[in-house]
């Protein structure tokens, strides 16, 4: 038997047959955003998780010309409504080098912080985490599958809901 509160942990599925769909998701999930919320996305390469940053980041009011994957410089800021924090662990050694960027103290800050390629980097992220699994689906198609594990990401969850 669910009670309301144990809705709000059950995971969340988004299909987007569109990038505009995807944007949509990313305007959602702006205004469902707090300060110390941290997202980990996880996907193959091309699935779309610099999208949904850029989308999220706009519809909080920051220039979309201005979000790009943080590949090579490993974090990106971008100003809005809330400061967003983007990292990209994909190039990065070993997860000591993630923990050597000060990742920690983004997340206790206040902003939104987004990690690509959470998976490689999990022993290093907060126990309050939103996880985002992007898959692809078809060549503009995409099931995003969202869970949360703590106060602020279960909140941001039963909004998107």
């Amino acid at each position: 038997m669910n009670s309301l509160s144990d809705q709000s942990t059950e995971p969340f599925e988004y299909e987007a047959h569109s990038e505009p769909d995807t944007d949509a998701l990313g305007a959602i999930l702006a205004d469902a955003a707090e300060p110390g919320l941290v997202v980990g996305l996880v996907g193959p390469l091309g699935a779309g998780k610099t999208r949904l940053v850029r989308a999220t980041a706009t519809a909080l009011g920051a220039d979309p010309s201005s979000v790009s994957s943080p590949t090579f410089v490993l974090i990106q800021e971008y100003l809005g409504r809330l400061p967003v924090y983007h990292f990209d662990t994909y190039r990065l050694r070993d997860v000591r080098a993630f923990a050597d960027l000060g990742a920690e103290e983004y997340f206790s800050g206040d902003g939104v912080c987004f990690v690509e390629w959470a998976d490689r980097v999990a022993s290093e992220l907060p126990r309050d985490l939103l996880r985002i699994e992007v898959s692809v689906l078809a060549p503009n198609a995409r099931r995003f599958r969202i869970s949360a594990s703590g106060p602020v990401s279960r909140r941001v969850l039963a909004q998107l809901k």
